[in-house]
């Protein structure tokens, strides 16, 4: 590896002062021969893979909008050309999340803000000494790494037993045994190995959320849901993670189940309207309209121009029962288009459910005269006389 005044290095904060001020401390120690910036993880992504300077060492704010730091190292981890690249983590408060989070993607350390510019030299160095002399521990690991993805995954075991006795107190390599059984299809060992991952480390996210997956494979709904339920706790930012447990609990017809994640996902939601829009969407799909009435509320409230969400909101409360105020706002949303016939349909059965025949009257006809085949239009028609 490269000396420091010889690395290119990548700074990534949303905050100009911030990537200025680490620019700043990096020329005074005389570290660093080149300098790039991002504003977030998705525009230094598209910079390191698609960029012609290869870069040496990333420092990287945890917060940011649009990608976060912790999914850019997820990135680099998974790039067999990045993944070894010294990652350093600066993060406004050491959180159990954050130190969760960080630590499933194998960061390298992280600094909390604020920092002086001795502490950001210590912890280079500490970082650059460990890629240059690896300890025997980290060999294994690495060793094991490699011969997993060659397929080999008895040698990779091997490695992974001689890294537990070198280190008995890390649950990483009992984490990576249970991530080897589970692609082999052993599902006993596989628990067994993340089990006694969470019993060292009971932060380890990671495993928590594999024993989520094995047990609901298994049929065990109720241990799947604590596993997943506290690998939410922990790191409560994977979303996607959560999805896909509810997803799974519907495929089993774990309705009430499902709705307890979304919920618990939408708490910690914030900002993300489109995923959002997702859960609404899939609480809809799966009859669950009174979630699906507050999803739509929520989206609309703080963000009124996806109006079109009025649509959806209006269908929603149809089956939730508020049939009332689902013609107020669904006369709104079909004003928005007019040749909107699933809209016009439902406005008419919800006047028919009203007693107000006259404008379930008005309704179905306007859909027969868009398409004058519509048999649930010539129903309604005909069943008002």
């Amino acid at each position: 590896m490269k000396k420091p005044d010889d690395m290119n290095f990548l700074i990534v904060d949303d905050m100009d002062n911030m990537r200025r001020s680490i620019r700043a401390m990096l020329k005074l120690i005389k570290f660093g021969k080149h300098y790039f910036e991002a504003v977030n993880g998705r525009e230094a992504w598209s910079f390191i893979d698609t960029g012609d300077s290869p870069i040496d060492f990333i420092i990287s704010d945890y917060n940011m909008p649009v990608m976060s730091g912790t999914e850019l190292l997820n990135k680099l981890r998974a790039s067999k050309k990045w993944r070894d690249v010294p990652f350093l983590m600066i993060t406004a408060n050491a959180n159990i999340g954050v130190v969760a989070e960080a630590a499933e993607h194998e960061v390298d350390g992280y600094l909390t803000k604020p920092f002086v510019t001795g502490s950001l030299e210590q912890k280079i160095k500490e970082l650059l000494n460990n890629a240059n002399n690896p300890s025997p521990f980290a060999a294994h690991l690495k060793k094991a790494r490699d011969l997993a993805e060659a397929g080999d995954f008895d040698k990779a075991a091997v490695e992974l037993t001689q890294a537990i006795a070198v280190n008995p107190r890390s649950s990483r390599p009992y984490r990576e045994l249970g991530m080897i059984f589970l692609k082999r299809g052993n599902y006993s060992k596989s628990l067994a190995a993340f089990q006694k991952a969470t019993s060292i480390n009971r932060i380890d996210v990671t495993s928590f959320h594999h024993m989520g997956q094995i047990y609901c494979k298994l049929g065990k709904i109720n241990e799947a849901m604590e596993s997943y339920t506290r690998a939410m706790e922990i790191s409560p930012r994977h979303f996607d993670r959560a999805i896909k447990f509810a997803k799974l609990l519907l495929e089993n017809n774990k309705k009430a189940e499902a709705e307890k994640v979304f919920k618990l996902v939408m708490r910690n939601l914030t900002d993300d309207f489109d995923l959002k829009e997702d859960i609404a969407e899939i609480c809809m799909k799966n009859e669950l309209f009174v979630l699906a009435v507050r999803i739509y509320r929520e989206i609309l409230k703080q963000d009124p121009e996806r109006f079109y969400l009025n649509r959806l909101l209006g269908i929603s409360l149809y089956h939730e029962g508020s049939i009332s105020e689902a013609t107020t706002i669904l006369e709104k949303a079909v004003g928005k288009s007019e040749e909107d016939v699933e809209l016009m349909l439902y406005l008419s059965r919800a006047y028919i459910d009203m007693g107000i025949p006259m404008r379930a009257d008005k309704w179905a006809a306007k859909v027969v005269r868009i398409d004058p085949k519509n048999k649930m239009a010539r129903e309604i028609l005909d069943k008002i006389g």
